[in-house]
């Protein structure tokens, strides 16, 4: 599982645009940790 912040980092695509994907249903999250990250596998980072 990666962060948002990972995510972004590797895909280029800033956390605004990540989370906005996710509020539009575009990019849903994998997972919310229990600690409150938001957190994707590599499926998503694929699919972004």
């Amino acid at each position: 599982m990666k962060t948002v912040k990972v995510v972004s980092e590797t895909s280029g695509v800033s956390i605004k645009t990540l989370r906005y994907y996710n509020e539009i249903g575009l990019l849903k999250l994998t997972e919310l940790s229990d600690t409150g990250y938001r957190l994707n596998d590599n499926q998503a980072l694929e699919r972004l």
